[in-house]
């Protein structure tokens, strides 16, 4: 089967009900896409298929089809991407930085949709869950990103 991932057609060999996540992880050797609970709900795993925001722990090989698959290892290669790349580090979110990557795709996937997401579409969109509660910061380069300034600690 071919996908079409970061820009480039690639060949691989993963049954059609492999989640997204392996064939990324295991088969193309991209392991910036963390595997986090493997139940959609953590966020971790989060990639873009056409930039449209999926969690890749349950999408399977299969639904991809032609889809553009986006993973954060090209996401600085997207100009919206990287201003999200540099809020963050401007912004020092990142702790342990496991659930970054999904969290980083989830902005990048709002801001490409709306340049201007209101505070609630901001809340609604950043879902992903992060262990070591960086929430707020996350919140401030939102804010910051969006054109509503930060707001040193406020939570959404």
């Amino acid at each position: 089967m071919q996908l079409y991932v970061n820009g480039q057609m690639v060949e691989v060999n993963s049954d059609p009900d492999t989640p997204l996540l392996w064939v990324i992880r295991d088969e193309l050797g991209m392991t910036g896409t963390k595997f986090g609970c493997g139940l959609a709900q953590c966020g971790a795993c989060s990639v873009m298929l056409d930039g449209k925001i999926v969690r890749s722990c349950v999408t399977p090989l299969s639904s991809v089809g032609d889809a553009q698959v986006t993973t954060i290892e090209a996401i600085e290669a997207d100009p919206v991407g990287q201003r999200v790349v540099e809020k963050w580090i401007a912004h020092q979110v990142p702790q342990c930085g496991y659930c970054q990557s999904g969290q980083v795709m989830a902005a990048t996937a709002l801001l490409k949709e709306n340049a201007k997401p209101s505070r609630d579409e901001i809340a609604a969109a950043m879902v992903n869950l992060c262990r070591c509660g960086t929430y707020n910061v996350i919140n401030d380069a939102m804010l910051d990103l969006a054109g509503l300034g930060a707001n040193k600690g406020e939570t959404l």
